[in-house]
């Protein structure tokens, strides 16, 4: 994997080493003075995210428990998501962590009927689930075989129909709820990335389906959807896997990328949270069925 430091890109003003550490720092500041800078936006709301220990699904995690959300974190890699809840806990929110496969219907429906024992009910369910790009990510559809085209379509909407299948069981007695995905770009642009398109417009399909019948229910169905950060692992692995081996620079590629925001910067982790932590409020009651579109410009709705 490539280096964390990101060589600075002066003509696009886009991010730097200092710019990243900066907005790490400002983020774990304000996470960290949780008690006293808390707007309990989500109280008490029972939140269950999978994948809470990737980077997405940690930032959103860090960002609801700083407004007062219980949490259940869940992902396949243990230690990562007990990391996640060990910070939370130690700034003063609630969480606890569990091994869940996100792709497993009776793991996920073991894990749910636990948290119902304990809380009573579930708010929140959150799917942050991503896998290895490297696969599929730049491969000639041509020359592609079914299994390669089809892994990333059947990973990414099974989990998300299992997990917003079996939170909606839960909700619906109590007439209320929020079920929220991730999704990209590729959903709505033309790039050479076998299945991965192909299943972010498949999750954002879904959401629609999903609203429709379990809004008159009162339960919300959301999409987010950012746009390339240099946080992530996946954009780290996209230039170690696709673009070195091309001869780009971490400059170039990364320059490639600001260069499609309107802002020409990157969004951010801690951006992506607080609009999760908005969308998931009382305030954002009348946001359902729909994507929201965080590219930051680079996609046009």
């Amino acid at each position: 994997m490539p280096s964390h430091k990101i060589i600075p890109i002066k003509c696009l003003q886009a991010t730097t080493p200092n710019v990243i550490v900066t907005q790490r720092e400002v983020f774990t500041c304000n996470f960290s003075t949780l008690k006293r800078k808390t707007m309990n936006e989500l109280k008490d709301k029972v939140t269950v995210i999978y994948g809470a220990g990737g980077e997405i699904g940690g930032a959103v995690a860090r960002a609801f428990a700083r407004e007062g959300a219980r949490l259940f974190l869940t992902g396949r890699r243990l230690a990562a998501v007990e990391a996640v809840a060990k910070d939370i806990v130690s700034a003063g929110g609630v969480a606890e962590a569990a091994e869940v496969d996100a792709l497993d219907e009776q793991a996920i429906d073991k894990h749910l009927q636990s948290v119902m024992a304990k809380a009573g009910r579930i708010d929140i369910s959150f799917n942050a689930i991503g896998n290895s790009p490297t696969g599929y990510l730049g491969a000639s559809l041509v020359d592609m075989d079914v299994k390669q085209f089809s892994s990333p379509i059947a990973s990414y909407t099974t989990s998300y129909f299992l997990t917003a299948r079996l939170a909606a069981r839960r909700m619906l007695p109590n007439k209320s709820g929020l079920i929220m995905t991730v999704t990209a770009p590729p959903a709505r642009i033309g790039t050479p990335n076998g299945g991965y398109g192909a299943a972010q417009a498949a999750k954002e399909a879904l959401t629609r389906y999903f609203s429709k019948e379990l809004a008159p229910q009162g339960i919300r169905v959301v999409c987010l959807q950012p746009h390339g950060m240099p946080e992530t692992e996946t954009i780290r692995e996209i230039f170690e896997t696709k673009a070195k081996p091309e001869g780009l620079t971490w400059e170039q590629f990364a320059g490639y990328l600001a260069g499609m925001n309107h802002p020409k910067r990157f969004l951010t982790l801690a951006e992506v949270a607080n609009v999760a932590v908005f969308v998931a409020s009382d305030k954002a009651s009348g946001v359902m069925g729909s994507t929201v579109n965080l590219t930051m410009g680079a996609l046009d709705d």
